[in-house]
């Protein structure tokens, strides 16, 4: 049964307004936390999610779009892990067919031996995906390379094309991901509400109960919540949250900055993507179609700052256009890009925490905090139903809620279906009933009328931004057009909302500056 979420954000906020607690409360609303939140409502517990900003608006939007194994994992040796997120690969596969599909990957093979040697590292991949691999690797010759990657350039320094590798990942879109699991949560019987920022956290041990102090962003009034069990899934920003429970608490967050270019699609001319195995950084960098475009990514830099929306440095960009410029046959330049981003990784200060830490993966870590607040970070989308499955399992083992098994593992997500519908799913047929279904309002990303209409009455669309870089791609497939576009968004958010003309300008006004960032130019 699929739920009907509430028009209007009173109707949402006068459902919190009760003085019965909540089982379970999520801060945060990416990746890590919404697939706690679902999980948590599958067990059949009374579940909140609360999201400062919007669902995915940091790191869990700006992904390199794949549900992978790492095979830079399997370059190290690292066999668990690659086991376990490869397993993770083939569930989510499953389970949302209409947002993930398999990819395949032309690895290069410019040196004697590469062939052999990335070819049988590949084959362990397979092996280790077991019966859920998504399809097979084998080596190609240089005509099939040629067929499968016809933008590889003939030489790299020198020496000559071989052939290649073909193995095979899975793709999705990751902001298109989260508000699945968003709607997935309200078909589960949970709340989920954007905009709103959670200010204090204290724990009552008389009435063994977490206290939350929330500000609704919209009004800046505040409102209290109180839940058996909280879960801080913040991403990067963890920390401040774990500061409000525990002001002793140390920080265990080290972000690192990831940054992708997007460009047209005849820098690959193909629907096969090409890996890049080894870059001077020691990376591997990825060159993916992605709706009719190329994304090419990403750097590894560390950061020592939280911004909640970082830029791309130069050398980033240098980096990524003249590596790219090595293995293609057409030489990308800064002209030639379409969008640029910058998003941030909770990676872990191993040992740094002061309570009792269970690093069950390399990927993440979850935290049992001394007032009994659990908090996640790290990881990657592949593997987010089990961080959620880790943590929840933890709440149930240290007493904060009834015993009730995990049901995600064969969980369909909202909209699943082997139909065609692009990300949309089983919601294609309702969003082309609605006013403007014909009405193209973005030619880069398909963006239609009925689609701004759907944003806002189905899937908590609240600015013109949540709709141009999370309920459609338009942002980070070509920032111009997106912001060409936002008047007409605008317009159209407004009369759903019943907003008066000075929303509209604003909206504009703030959207415009705010995609400058996502331009070269």
């Amino acid at each position: 049964m699929q739920a009907t979420i509430p028009a209007d954000r009173a109707a949402l906020l006068r459902e919190l307004d009760q003085t019965v607690p909540w089982d379970v409360v999520v801060i945060g609303g990416g990746a890590s936390g919404l697939g706690t939140a679902v999980d948590a409502a599958s067990r059949g517990y009374r579940t909140l999610l609360l999201e400062a900003r919007d669902f995915a608006k940091g790191t869990s939007s700006k992904a390199t779009k794949l549900v992978h194994g790492g095979v830079r994992y399997l370059a190290q040796g690292n066999i668990p892990l690659v086991r376990e997120a490869l397993r993770e690969r083939g569930l989510l596969a499953r389970n949302a067919a209409h947002l993930v599909s398999a990819l395949g990957f032309v690895v290069p093979a410019y040196h004697f031996g590469d062939k052999f040697f990335y070819g049988a590292g590949l084959k362990i991949y397979d092996c280790l995906a077991g019966k859920l691999n998504l399809a097979s690797s084998r080596g190609l010759s240089l005509t099939e390379t040629r067929d499968h990657a016809p933008m590889l350039a003939d030489a790299l320094q020198g020496h000559a094309l071989r052939g290649s590798t073909l193995y095979y990942d899975g793709q999705f879109d990751d902001a298109r991901l989260a508000i699945t699991l968003m709607r997935t949560l309200f078909d589960l019987g949970g709340i989920a509400l954007n905009d709103a920022a959670v200010r204090g956290v204290t724990f009552d041990k008389a009435a063994g109960l977490h206290r939350l102090s929330v500000e609704n962003k919209d009004t800046g009034d505040t409102f209290s919540v109180t839940a058996k069990c909280v879960v801080n899934a913040a991403g990067v920003w963890v920390d401040s949250i774990r500061a409000m429970a525990d002001p002793t608490a140390r920080p265990i967050v080290e972000p690192s900055q990831g940054v992708h270019l997007t460009l047209p699609g005849k820098f690959l001319r193909s629907d096969h993507a090409i890996l890049v195995p080894k870059t001077k950084d020691g990376r591997v960098l990825f060159m993916v179609p992605w709706h009719g475009h190329t994304i090419i990514g990403t750097t590894d830099t560390a950061r020592h700052d939280l911004p909640l929306d970082p830029h791309a440095s130069d050398a980033d960009i240098d980096f990524i256009l003249a590596t790219a410029a090595d293995y293609l046959a057409i030489k990308p330049t800064r002209d030639d890009v379409l969008s640029v981003w910058a998003g941030l990784r909770p990676l872990v200060k191993k040992g740094d925490g002061n309570g009792p830490t269970a690093s069950l993966s390399r990927e993440h870590t979850i935290e049992l905090n001394s007032t009994g607040m659990i908090t996640v970070t790290g990881g990657k989308w592949t593997t987010y139903r089990l961080m959620a499955q880790q943590v929840m399992d933890l709440a149930v083992k240290q007493g904060m809620l009834a015993a009730a098994p995990c049901r995600t593992e064969h969980l369909p997500l909202h909209g699943s279906t082997n139909e065609r519908g692009g990300y949309y799913g089983s919601d294609a047929h309702a969003i082309e009933q609605l006013p403007g279904a014909s009405n193209v309002l973005i030619e880069a990303s398909g963006l239609t009328e009925a689609q701004t209409r759907f944003a806002v009455r189905a899937e908590l669309a609240r600015s013109v931004e949540d709709v141009l870089a999370r309920r459609n791609r338009a942002l980070f497939l070509d920032a111009a057009a997106a912001r060409r576009a936002a008047p007409e968004v605008a317009r159209i958010m407004a009369e759903e909302l019943q907003k008066p003309a000075q929303w509209q300008s604003n909206q504009i006004e703030q959207f415009d500056a705010f995609a400058r960032s996502y331009t070269l130019s």
